[in-house]
């Protein structure tokens, strides 16, 4: 089954989702900045569409949602969320994201706690530090200055591990096109959201099963920040992927299908 949806945010705007499977279990997936719901296409090849239902979307800003300007919130992402969950008609979700999605999640489980039956935080963190707001400023400037291309070439490097690179330059050049094909306003607008992100207070109001992955070698949200999370979630599990860098659900799918799987039928230690 595959559905397309449109679902409204509290302040009009429109949110584009997809709903994938027929299955029993609801998980609900958010993706890493400049990427769109398509993202997590190489996760749900691997899940079975008669176990789970899935819901994909892009946020504001991305992809076929509508691009209001700024200021973003971390917080305001979490309600278009919640938005996308009344639209579909589900009540609670698995509730799982990457990099920036993994911080829509978080703030998500805080603020929308009921609707929450487990939790996956993949190559993400509640805050980025203190010299955050001015590093995210500066990615900001720089892609309206000199255009989303002049970023790729970092990005690919903190995306994907040298051996992924190697042998799928296909995958990578598909990401590429998909960022340089963002909205350089909501690009910036998205990235001093992140600068602003610090969810660490709330990490001890979260009481659902968590599972924390990571790449071993992800330079953009380090296992040290994972480790982070894992300690200020009560119960929370933390799984670090060797040789993986940021995207776990592009360069690692199988792992991060099976913690899902795992999250929706109630099997984490």
């Amino acid at each position: 089954m595959f559905e397309e949806g449109t679902a409204v945010a509290a302040d009009g705007t429109k949110l584009f989702y997809t709903r994938h499977g027929r299955g029993p279990a609801h998980i609900v997936l958010t993706h890493s900045l400049g990427m769109t719901g398509e993202f997590w296409r190489p996760v749900l090849d691997r899940l079975r569409d008669d176990e789970i239902t899935v819901l994909t979307w892009d946020c504001r800003g991305h992809g076929r949602s509508d691009k209001p300007a700024g200021p973003y919130s971390v917080e305001q992402f979490a309600d278009d969320l919640n938005a996308v969950l009344d639209a579909a008609g589900w009540p609670d979700a698995v509730v799982a994201g990457a990099s920036m999605g993994g911080c829509v999640t978080l703030a998500f489980a805080i603020r929308h706690s009921k609707r929450v039956t487990a939790l996956g935080l993949f190559d993400t963190t509640a805050t980025y530090g203190a010299t955050a707001p001015a590093d995210w400023a500066e990615r900001a400037s720089k892609a309206a200055s000199e255009g989303l291309a002049s970023l790729t070439s970092f990005q690919q490097t903190r995306w994907f591990s040298d051996d992924f690179r190697a042998q799928h330059p296909d995958v990578v050049e598909a990401c590429v096109e998909v960022f340089r094909a963002n909205d350089v306003g909501a690009f910036e607008d998205t990235c001093r959201m992140l600068g602003a992100v610090d969810l660490t207070s709330g990490l001890s109001t979260i009481h659902v099963p968590t599972t924390i992955l990571v790449g071993e070698e992800d330079y953009a949200t380090p296992p040290a920040m994972a480790e982070v999370m894992h300690t200020g979630i009560p119960g929370s599990t933390l799984e670090v992927i060797s040789g993986a860098r940021h995207l776990t659900p592009i360069e690692c799918p199988e792992v991060v299908a099976s913690r899902l799987l795992a999250l929706a039928q109630g099997d984490v230690a």
